[in-house]
């Protein structure tokens, strides 16, 4: 596979033994050289985590909290801690341990991180951050925050000190790779650092465009059920008879229901032909992608036709598992089907890490740092961009992310003992 010079950079940071913050913007990337990275490296004592259960399930990974035994962190964090001191198969992994890498890291409170590493240090009986396990951190703070509950403040993992404890060496992907556009690369930077200038202005409002009744685009949207009655209405629309795939399930019933909630095909696959279609694998030879749009031309028990909106081909394709791991990474649950949902709509978090070939919102009420950003970077040409309307409020970055990046590019290259740290602004 070709490389641009920074991924290539970037893969033989990731072969250097200090702890890294592998960042970038949408479409840079970063999920290119951590694959790649991962081909290389000795899956028995490297951990890859995710910050949230249908990521983890996508990557092939465990999540964040099932591996350090975070529960829902009930308690605080010094019971957290006790009650994960107590499970010998904890203390065990994590001695076996080499690296851990941190899938989407900016979903992850900073409370969160710190209580893993203590957790960490003390299983491994080690006072060296981390126990002195090697931490990988992929992700982009621009894009979608942790959690927030009752509306406090967002907990950042890059302003608590277990973020200037683990030492993280930075580094920035700089070359897009999604689109070549580079006025609307411009558009989002602007937009990704919270700014809504005439530059922004002029592109949203030229892509302010009335829906066509035919139009082949994934609509997002900020709410899943949203999403859910669109798509049933849309299949609905079409003559042809329906087909059912119903999702085959295997594993502990405990195990399968969190699989259910974390799979990315559902319960009950429901096609017809023509029907358009979101492929939600990747595919090894590039055919398609996550993300991948087209529509349905043939249904039978043993595959789907699906051609391709962006390249006119026609692609056969056949039930493939999804699998959910538990903290030691063995496989607890199966999901089997055709790797596909309807494309009609879909909502913003669920397309966090997909590239689509036409999208069309509406990019209002908008209540997260980083929705705007996270859902107009995912469309590969800005001319398949439609938007219902917008707002300026919409467009938002957390102040905090701001001064974290223009601290982050204010740094010289690293060297062996040089640290990223972030010091918020009274």
């Amino acid at each position: 596979m070709q490389f641009s010079p920074d991924q290539a950079t970037a893969l033989r940071e990731l072969s250097a033994p200090h702890n890294i913050f592998l960042t970038g913007r949408a479409g840079t990337g970063k999920s290119t050289v951590l694959k790649e990275f991962l081909r290389q490296t000795d899956p028995s004592s490297t951990a890859v985590l995710a910050s949230t259960g249908a990521a983890a399930v996508l990557v092939g990974g465990r999540t964040f909290h099932s591996f350090f035994g975070l529960g829902i962190l009930e308690g605080g964090r010094a019971r957290t801690v006790e009650r994960a001191l107590k499970n010998p198969h904890l203390r065990r992994r994590l001695k076996a341990t080499d690296t851990v890498i941190i899938d989407e890291v900016s979903m992850l409170s900073g409370e969160t991180l710190a209580t893993a590493e203590e957790i960490a240090r003390s299983a491994r009986r080690n006072d060296e951050p981390w126990g002195n396990i090697r931490i990988i951190a992929v992700g982009d703070f621009a894009q979608l925050p942790p959690v927030t509950r009752n509306g406090a403040p967002t907990d950042w993992a890059f302003t608590h000190e277990v973020w200037q404890s683990s030492r993280f060496h930075a580094f920035g992907l700089e070359t897009m790779h999604r689109t070549s556009s580079l006025p609307w690369n411009d558009v989002l930077n602007r937009i990704r650092d919270g700014h809504c200038d005439e530059v922004v202005r002029q592109a949203l409002r030229a892509r302010t465009l009335p829906a066509k009744p035919d139009e082949d685009v994934t609509r997002l949207f900020g709410l899943r059920r949203d999403a859910e009655e669109y798509n049933s209405r849309r299949l609905d629309a079409l003559p042809a008879t329906v087909v059912a795939y119903p999702t085959k399930f295997l594993g502990t019933p405990a195990a399968i229901e969190q699989l259910k909630r974390n799979a990315p095909v559902p319960e009950l696959l429901l096609l017809k032909t023509d029907a358009l279609v979101m492929i939600r694998k990747n595919e090894t030879n590039g055919l398609y992608v996550n993300g991948s749009i087209g529509h349905v031309r043939s249904c039978r028990e043993d595959a789907v036709c699906v051609e391709l909106l962006e390249s006119g081909l026609t692609v056969e394709l056949e039930p493939m598992k999804f699998e959910m791991l538990d903290a030691e990474g063995e496989v607890v649950a199966t999901a089997k089907n055709f790797p596909l949902n309807l494309a009609y709509g879909s909502t913003i978090h669920k397309s966090q890490g997909a590239t689509l070939d036409g999208l069309r919102l509406r990019l209002a009420n908008l209540w997260e740092s980083g929705q705007a950003y996270v859902a107009l970077s995912r469309v590969r040409d800005p001319e398949r961009l439609y938007l219902d309307g917008w707002d300026e409020k919409s467009i938002r970055c957390d102040a905090l992310v701001r001064q974290f990046h223009a601290n982050l590019h204010s740094q010289p290259p690293p060297a062996s003992d040089t640290l990223f740290p972030f010091h918020p602004s009274p």
